[in-house]
């Protein structure tokens, strides 16, 4: 890749800001899953083993630019340290300012700490106000007070490092203003490990894939894939859909969908999508269905096999069925690259979850006969990890909304913003 990493610059006695993505699940205040912290690990442990002094910045949820005790990186800090073998020091709750600067000036060579989450200053996510207001730019004030977080994150590092790949698709303080701040004064801006490998990956899974190459897309809505399908079918050599998003494109093409969740206002333009596609896509030829079911509390009807694609009235789909499930395995065995985004049913629910599994394993043996595999984070890394079979693949990535505007080619500013070799 044409993107500066870790692996070319030295930072031995230097103070190294690194943004990794520590967005973790919390219950009870522990940690359900730390994998993006073990995620991480190789860029943190290659800054610590040169001798440099390590400032970590992550957000965890959704605080409003305030301090929120729920949304602090305490359990962060603490499952880091374990992992480690050494303390990871906490900053404190104001995130930049002297109390942050001494604890760095602290810091001796191969220590670590992690600022507190850096969305507890309103100035971390200000650019996303600019979409909101009627000329898409900041006020005055916005911009101080963005520009203000700015400048106290760059005065805590000499080098900036990129390793938070699922944040990359927003133009946030500590992902891009704080990169071009350190920049600016001389340092360098590079990609850690992990985001090197997700470029990677995504990158060359759709630029030079070997073929045959298959996308499998799922999820609720046919709305939120519309770019990714538009981008991949030039691409590809087959898309698979599964998912509430397939409903919508069966009624495109005229079959019945009984009362399966449909997005009325996108059947038109699956219309197009249908036409232009080919016979690149592939649809369910049956179902598993319920009459009835409850999604709050993923209960509901035992599942009934709808032996053909036309769904009866009064029955919604809820996972591919069996016909579906080996006509997709036997395309998946046959291919050389596989692009997965989101599961082919109800997955939540043990009733409904077939579908994804089955398509997680038929993945996973494309896998050992030496096919590319790249699970594009989300719902469909959540599966895989469930399953037991996150190791069977080639890549997981670990930023569903990024890895989804990644395939769609949009643009990542805090990717391109990076030192170029």
């Amino acid at each position: 890749m044409a993107t500066k990493t870790l692996a070319d610059i030295n930072v031995s006695g230097k103070t190294v800001l690194m943004r990794v993505d520590f967005n973790v699940p919390l219950k009870g205040g522990q940690i359900s899953d730390d994998r993006r912290i073990r995620a991480a690990l190789p860029s943190i442990k290659q800054v610590l083993d040169q001798g440099g002094k390590l400032v970590l910045m992550s957000h965890l949820g959704r605080p409003d630019g305030a301090f929120d005790p729920e949304g602090s990186l305490k359990p962060c800090a603490l499952r880091l340290g374990e992992l480690l073998g050494k303390p990871v020091k906490l900053g404190p709750k104001e995130v930049i300012g002297p109390a942050a600067e001494s604890l760095v000036a602290s810091l001796k060579p191969g220590e670590v700490a992690l600022l507190e989450n850096v969305r507890f200053h309103a100035g971390e996510t200000m650019p996303d106000k600019a979409k909101k207001n009627p000329d898409k730019k900041l006020t005055a004030e916005q911009q101080k007070t963005h520009d203000e977080f700015v400048a106290g994150l760059a005065k805590l590092g000499d080098v900036y490092v990129n390793d938070a790949f699922g944040t990359c698709h927003r133009k946030h303080a500590s992902m891009y203003g704080a990169a071009k701040a350190i920049q600016k004064k001389g340092g360098a801006a590079v990609a850690g490990y992990l985001v090197e490998k997700e470029i990677r990956y995504l990158h060359e899974a759709v630029s030079s894939p070997k073929r045959p190459f298959v996308a499998i897309l799922g999820g609720a809505k046919v709305s939120d894939k519309i770019k990714l399908i538009s981008n991949l079918l030039g691409k590809v050599d087959h898309i698979l859909i599964g998912g509430a998003m397939a409903y919508t494109l069966l009624k495109a093409r005229g079959v019945s969908v009984g009362k399966s969740r449909v997005e009325e206002d996108q059947v038109e333009e699956m219309k197009k999508l249908l036409g232009q596609a080919g016979d690149k896509i592939v649809l369910p030829c049956d179902h598993s269905a319920a009459a009835n079911f409850d999604f709050k509390t993923m209960t509901g009807d035992k599942p009934t096999v709808v032996p053909g694609a036309a769904i009866p009235d009064g029955l919604m789909g809820m996972d591919i069925g069996p016909k579906t499930v080996a006509a997709f395995s036997d395309i998946i065995g046959k291919a050389g690259t596989i692009v997965w985004n989101g599961p082919m049913g109800v997955f939540e629910s043990p009733d409904y979850a077939a579908g994804t599994l089955a398509v997680a394993k038929a993945i996973a043996a494309a896998t050992g006969r030496g096919a590319i595999t790249v699970i594009g984070g989300g719902d469909s890394a959540a599966a895989v990890e469930k399953m037991g079979l996150a190791d069977k693949m080639t890549h997981v990535s670990t930023g569903g909304g990024a890895s989804l505007e990644y395939l769609e080619g949009k643009a990542m500013p805090p990717i391109e913003v990076l030192d170029q070799k």
